[in-house]
């Protein structure tokens, strides 16, 4: 299959390597701060954040006095990353041993979660450690004193799901816990920013975290067996299930990620209908294993798949799946995952080759956890390979372009665990605004907007505004009433609140208006044209949404070529020179500065610097003058390379006004 980006790595085994104590490259680095009382691990999928926090948690339990050790994960399904695990035949001190009791993510463990989170607290109780979800976490949380959660290490896991938001409850947490406490904790993420732009942690909160970071360049780089990475983008016409069988390799183990029944891809679709089809387009279905809650199907060429359908809502045959999958031991137990909302951040299938995702994402976030899914190291398992499979816009081919590429250079600054996301506007009523005591805040004072009255309101608008912008511009009776003549107020006060009623049944009249408000403010502000722009330019405006990298002058387009009836973009070949290029060209931008004055610097500051000093200028130089002569050094270097390399914008993809 052709890609958009190809990745070649070099294949040392570094990554792969373990040290006496049983480590990998990265979890030696995690050990190294095992002291700190604070420590925030941002590394990427596959890179074993989870046995990084089994070491430092051990040491602290053995070595640091600490009596407990608490493990949140945002789902249940990830909880299996924090199994039992035999560590001392490595060379390590200690094993890592969950009693069943406070294994509070097992599918069979499902009573009084909270009870016995807060009973894990008890001095009578002889555990040392639980796993849990962030759930479990906060209502736990609020079943105990702060005198009691002392003394403990608090792992979170996917920490991008804590906010600064004064209504996050997990933010609201972290915050007790870090004030109130001389509770430990180790927080881990593999993408270091939300979705909604809403800051992780307070910038004085965040000072008091020791930083270790291990970006994908480092992990890939250093893998044993996983030698490229593909990433491609594939236009279609018509149905997606018209194009997702010239897409599917069937002899891949696969992640499949379909549309919300909302989306405009699944051409609305019953989500139950789609699965069936898919399973179809695999093979004939001769078998269904009701134990395993597999899916057995015979292929054209007489291969029989296992297929697992995670997109079932039935309590008691999704908790057979998952319990399956959660146990997996060996390569043959699963071929093909059918997912909507799940397997995706923090899920574990070393086996995985290829994740195939439809339709556009509203999250970068969503975008590199999915990668992640398909990129750990597996002996046997040479490629890795993210598909996205979105609708064909309506669109000048050359603005799509641009928009993949936008797309392009964002997931792999992002993969180099850089932060692109853009800041979002903090839409406030004056009540709000007067009950925050005058807090400095990037934020737009609007009256007559209706105060954010509940917490499930307050949720969505502050952790889900993206994500439904999302739902909504995709939506069919959008792309309907767009692509014709109904009065923007219709679309506004009908058609908009019915699509926030299907996609959060629970709410009430109420805080769906307080939800349209802030999502019309958010659409008109941010999205600029998004509001009455055209269906065809949806990819588009979405890209250039969410991703603010504009100045990020790179060119990652070679060729397009035809593709059902539509069209694919293919990318140059990105090998580790390439990578450290755009990792030097981000590095530029956090120092500002044009080539024109790079130049004028070369040619005359540098000239007399370089007549009274043997060494080159360097950015580490107390002297800020210096560090820009340093500055100006790189920015013709990388100028250059990116021009030998064909790098840089070209004519025919770059954005009007821009660049």
């Amino acid at each position: 299959m052709d890609n958009i980006v190809e990745i070649k790595y070099d294949q040392t085994g570094l990554s792969s390597q373990t040290n006496p104590l049983g480590m990998r490259d990265m979890q030696a680095k995690v050990y190294k701060a095992k002291d700190k009382r604070f420590l925030l691990v941002k590394a990427p999928p596959a890179s074993g954040k989870s046995r990084a926090l089994m070491f430092v948690a051990l040491d602290k339990l053995v070595n640091q006095g600490l009596k407990r050790v608490v493990v949140a994960v945002p789902e249940k399904s990830i909880g299996r990353s924090f199994k039992n695990t035999n560590l001392k035949k490595f060379g390590f001190f200690a094993d890592w041993t969950v009693a069943p009791a406070y294994n509070l993510c097992d599918t069979e463990n499902e009573k009084d979660k909270v009870e016995r989170f807060r009973e894990f607290f008890s001095s009578s109780c002889s555990a040392k450690i639980l796993v849990c979800t962030h759930a479990t976490l906060r209502f736990g949380l609020e079943k105990l004193t702060d005198e009691a959660l002392s003394d403990t290490l608090f792992g979170i896991d996917e920490f991008h799901h804590t906010s600064a938001d004064v209504n996050s409850g997990l933010g609201e947490g972290i915050r007790r816990i870090m004030n109130n406490t001389n509770a430990h904790i180790l927080a881990m993420t593999g993408s270091y920013f939300r979705g909604d732009g809403v800051p992780v942690l307070r910038s004085e909160d965040e000072v008091l975290f020791h930083p270790v970071t291990y970006n994908y360049y480092q992990q890939l780089n250093g893998y044993q067996y996983l030698k490229t990475l593909g990433l491609g983008y594939h236009f279609y016409q018509g149905h997606y299930l018209t194009a997702l069988g010239k897409v599917l390799d069937t002899t891949k183990k696969t992640i499949i990620h379909i549309p919300s029944v909302n989306a405009r891809a699944s051409g609305a679709m019953d989500k139950y209908h789609q699965v069936k089809q898919i399973i179809d387009l695999c093979g004939n279905e001769i078998d269904h294993d009701y134990i395993k809650g597999l899916v057995i199907v015979e292929t054209s060429d007489g291969r029989k798949l296992k297929i697992a359908d995670l997109v079932e809502d039935k309590p008691e045959k999704r908790i057979i799946v998952q319990s399956y999958l959660q146990n997996m031991k060996h390569k043959d137990d699963v071929d093909i995952i059918i997912a909507l909302g799940t397997a995706k951040e923090g899920f574990d299938w070393e086996w995985c080759e290829q994740c195939l995702t439809i339709g556009v994402r509203g999250s970068l976030t969503e975008v590199v956890q999915i990668i992640g899914r398909c990129t750990r190291d597996c002996k046997g398992k040479e490629h890795a390979q993210f598909t996205n499979l979105i609708a064909a816009p309506d669109a000048a081919q050359d603005d799509v372009a641009n928009a993949v590429n936008d797309m392009l250079k964002a997931i792999t600054a992002s993969l180099l665990m850089e932060q692109v996301m853009a800041p979002s506007w903090n839409f406030k009523t004056r009540l709000d605004r007067d009950e925050e005591d005058g807090k400095k805040e990037r934020s737009i004072i609007v009256e007559g907007l209706k105060p954010l009255s509940s917490a499930r309101s307050t949720q969505i608008v502050t952790e889900q505004l993206d994500d439904l912008k999302a739902t909504v511009l995709q939506n069919p009776m959008i792309v309907k009433a767009l692509g014709g003549d109904t009065p923007p107020e219709v679309i506004n006060k009908v058609i908009i609140p019915k699509i926030i009623q299907e996609t959060y049944p629970d709410i009430s009249e109420d805080e769906n208006e307080e939800i349209r408000q802030r999502l019309l403010l958010e659409m008109v502000v941010r999205g600029k044209e998004e509001q009455t722009g055209s269906d065809g330019n949806r990819f588009v405006k979405l890209t250039n949404t969410f991703i603010n990298i504009d100045q990020l002058s790179i060119n990652m387009i070679e060729r397009i070529n035809p593709f059902q009836r539509a069209y694919e973009i293919m990318s140059k070949e990105v090998t580790a020179p390439v990578l450290k290029v755009i990792q030097d060209t981000i590095s530029e931008k956090k120092m500002p500065m044009t080539i024109e004055e790079a130049v004028i610097l070369y040619k005359g500051p540098y000239q007399m610097y370089k007549q009274s000093h043997t060494n080159p200028p360097s950015l580490n130089d107390p002297d800020p003058k210096v560090q820009r002569l340093a500055q100006a050094i790189n920015v013709i270097k990388n100028y250059k390379i990116r021009k030998e390399m064909g790098l840089d914008y070209e004519p025919s993809i770059k954005k009007k006004g821009g660049n």
